[in-house]
This record gives C-alpha cells, sequence and structure tokens, in this order.
C-alpha cells in the first residue's frame, strides 16, 4: 500500500506542475488570441484558424510601434498621450500602466537590481528589487533614500518600502532568479 501511496505523490509531482503549466500557457494564447480574434472571426468565419488573433495582435502592435517613430505619426500619439495626460482621473490610470510597462519593457528597467534590507528592528533580512532611485523629485525629504519593491510568497501582490540608501545592499543575482526564489517562498535556492 505504501508503494502505490508514494507512486501516486510521485505522479503528482511530476503530472500537476506539467499540467499547470499547460492549463496557463493555454489561458494566456486563448486571452491573446481573443482580443482581435473577436474582430477577425466574423470577416473570415470557417477560416478563421486559433493564432490569427495573436498573430494580427502582433503585427497591429508592431506596425504603432514603426509608426510612432515616424514624423507625422509619432506626433499625432505624443499629442495623444499628452491628452491622456491632463484628463482627470484617467491621466492617474494611464500613468501608472504606462510606467509599469515601461520598467519591464523600456530603456530604464525598474526591477533590474536585487538588493537585501534588513528589517528595521530584528536581524530578518528580505530581498525586493530598486524600482527608483531618485526620490528627492517625489519629495524631497526622501532625496536620501530608494524605492524597493518587496514581492510577497506565492503571489503577484507586494508593497512598496522608502528605505535609507545605506541601508540597502545591492546583491550579484539575476533578476528572474531572485523573482523565482521569491514567489516559491524560498524553495528554488539552488542553482541548476
Amino acid at each position: 500500500m505504501k508503494s502505490i501511496l508514494r507512486n501516486f505523490v510521485k505522479g503528482v509531482l511530476t503530472i500537476v506542475p506539467i499540467v499547470l503549466v499547460i492549463f496557463v500557457i493555454y489561458k494566456i494564447f486563448m486571452f491573446l488570441d481573443g482580443i482581435l480574434g473577436s474582430f477577425l472571426k466574423p470577416f473570415l468565419h470557417d477560416d478563421y484558424i486559433p493564432g490569427f488573433g495573436l498573430l494580427f495582435t502582433f503585427v497591429l502592435i508592431s506596425v504603432l510601434g514603426w509608426m510612432s517613430t515616424k514624423f507625422i505619426t509619432g506626433r499625432i500619439l505624443r499629442i495623444v498621450d499628452r491628452l491622456l495626460e491632463k484628463i482627470p482621473l484617467v491621466k492617474t490610470l494611464y500613468s501608472v500602466i504606462k510606467d509599469t510597462i515601461h520598467s519591464f519593457f523600456g530603456e530604464k528597467k525598474s526591477f533590474s537590481k536585487v538588493a537585501i534590507i534588513t528589517i528595521p528592528g530584528t536581524e530578518v533580512k528580505t530581498i525586493g528589487f530598486i524600482t527608483s532611485e531618485d526620490l528627492e523629485s517625489f519629495y524631497n525629504p526622501l532625496k536620501d533614500h530608494v524605492a524597493i519593491y518587496i514581492q510577497q510568497t506565492f503571489q503577484i501582490a507586494g508593497m512598496t518600502f522608502l528605505i535609507p540608501k545605506e541601508k540597502v545592499e545591492i546583491i550579484d543575482v539575476k533578476p528572474e532568479d531572485a523573482m523565482k526564489f521569491i514567489l516559491s517562498g524560498g524553495m528554488t535556492s539552488t542553482k541548476e
């Protein structure tokens, strides 16, 4: 009976991660395909193949990116950008989304530096990501502080701490490895 149970547990440990990854990839694919796929389906009827929406989305984003570098269309997009930054409530949402996307894909990636901080009053340490090293423009008394995003384990949520620069230790760890370490609760601490 013990060997049956042991084999069942091994099967769960082997199969569940594979099934979950396939499920998540499938859901992401269906979501991205559905963005413009639902627009294409009425025109293509029975000729629609899953993935056309995703391909069309990729092509459209690439064309818009190319157009943003051209004189006239770039100017129009900058006008729209400035307009969205002036509309009350919309400007807050727009700036958060824009800054978040730029932090991951822009030239100045915010999650590129991994740091260790000690929680004040304890010897407990935690890992985070430096998201801003210039807080003086946000609030002058914070000129000697940095913003550190502390990711919560097993979640996508986290908290932002404003910590004095001298209490932050930047470590030589790839951001991807640090994120895996944090999200897994430290279970992926071994190097492969």
